[in-house]
C-alpha cells in the first residue's frame, strides 16, 4: 500500500484510526478462554466489528512473542484475518544491523506479510536501509515518544536543535514519503508543529490518544497535512471497552466515536 492508496482509504472511510491489538491473555473476556486460540478469537471478533471504521491495525508483537510458538501462530492468524484494504503494522521496534536486520525484514515482510514495521533508528542508517528493499512496505521510525524516559535522550541539545529533531532531519532522506513514517506521541502534541516543520509531508503514527490521555483535537490541529498525514492509534480504550460477552460491540462503539470525530476533522480540513 503506497502513500496515495493510504490517503484514499482515509478519504473513503472518513477515518485515520489505527487500532492497536495489544492483546493480553490475562485481560481478554473470560468466556473466550475455552477456545483453542483465545487470543486469535478475541482479535478476530474485534477486527470483524471494527474494520470498516479504521484504516490500520497495529498488533504489538511483544504480546505475541511472550507466548512463544503459540503466540506467534496467533499473530500470523490475526494478520491473515485483517482485510486486504486495511494497513497492517507490526509494532516490533526492532533496531539491529547487518544480517540480523535483513532477517528481521524477511520475517516481517516476506513471512508475516505486514505492510509496515516500527523501528528504532538510533543505531543509524544501516539499521533501517535493508527494509527499504521491499516495495510498498513501510518503516515507522521512533522520533518523539510519550514515555517519561523520553526526556533522558530525545531532548538533548544538538547543532540542529534537539536530538529528536536531528533524528528527523537525517532519517527523512533514508527513504521517501511513500515508505517512511514517524512515531510521535499524542502527549507531545505541542511539539508536533516542530516535527511538521521538518517532515511536512510524511505520515505520522500517533499513539497515546485515549487511555494515555492524548487529545485527538490537538493532534489534528498540529499534525494534519493536505493528505491527512496521520494514523492515530488507540489500543486499550477500544479493545478492552468491555470484559463481557459484548466486548466486540463495545469496541465498535468506542471506535465509532473516534471515527465520527475524525470525520468532522477531515470535513473541516476539506479532505
Amino acid at each position: 500500500m503506497n502513500y496515495l492508496q493510504l490517503f484514499k482509504h482515509i478519504q473513503r472511510k472518513r477515518s485515520f484510526l489505527c487500532i492497536g491489538l495489544d492483546t493480553d491473555l490475562a485481560k481478554i473476556p473470560p468466556h473466550l478462554l475455552g477456545y483453542q486460540d483465545p487470543v486469535f478469537e478475541f482479535n478476530k471478533r474485534i477486527i470483524d466489528a471494527t474494520h470498516d471504521l479504521c484504516v490500520a491495525y497495529k498488533p504489538n508483537v511483544a504480546f505475541y512473542e511472550s507466548r512463544g510458538f503459540e503466540g506467534w501462530l496467533s499473530l500470523e492468524k490475526t494478520v491473515n484475518h485483517i482485510p486486504k484494504d486495511v494497513f497492517k503494522l507490526a509494532d516490533a521496534k526492532r533496531g539491529d544491523i547487518g544480517n540480523t536486520t535483513r532477517m528481521y525484514a524477511r520475517g516481517f515482510f516476506d513471512q508475516l506479510n505486514v505492510d509496515a514495521i516500527t523501528l528504532s533508528p538510533y543505531m543509524g542508517s544501516d539499521s533501517v536501509l535493508p527494509y527499504f528493499q521491499y516495495k510498498e512496505r513501510w518503516v515507522v521510525l521512533l522520533a518523539l515518544t510519550s514515555n517519561e524516559g523520553a526526556a533522558d535522550f530525545q531532548f538533548l541539545k544538538t547543532e540542529n536543535g534537539q536530538l529528536f529533531e536531528e533524528v528527523l532531519l537525517q532519517s527523512k532522506d533514508w527513504g521517501t514519503v511513500d515508505n517512511t513514517m514517524f512515531v510521535v506521541g499524542a502527549t507531545k502534541a505541542e511539539l508536533m508543529k516542530r516535527v511538521r516543520s521538518i517532515v511536512p509531508n510524511h505520515f505520522l503514527l500517533v499513539p497515546g490518544v485515549g487511555a494515555q490521555g492524548g487529545s485527538l483535537a490537538e493532534v489534528a490541529e498540529n499534525g494534519l497535512n493536505d493528505k491527512c498525514g496521520l494514523l492515530v492509534n488507540s489500543s486499550r480504550g477500544i479493545i478492552y471497552a468491555s470484559q463481557g460477552e459484548d466486548f466486540a460491540e463495545a469496541a465498535r462503539a468506542e471506535a465509532l466515536i473516534m471515527q465520527q470525530q475524525m470525520e468532522v476533522i477531515l470535513d473541516e480540513a476539506g479532505l
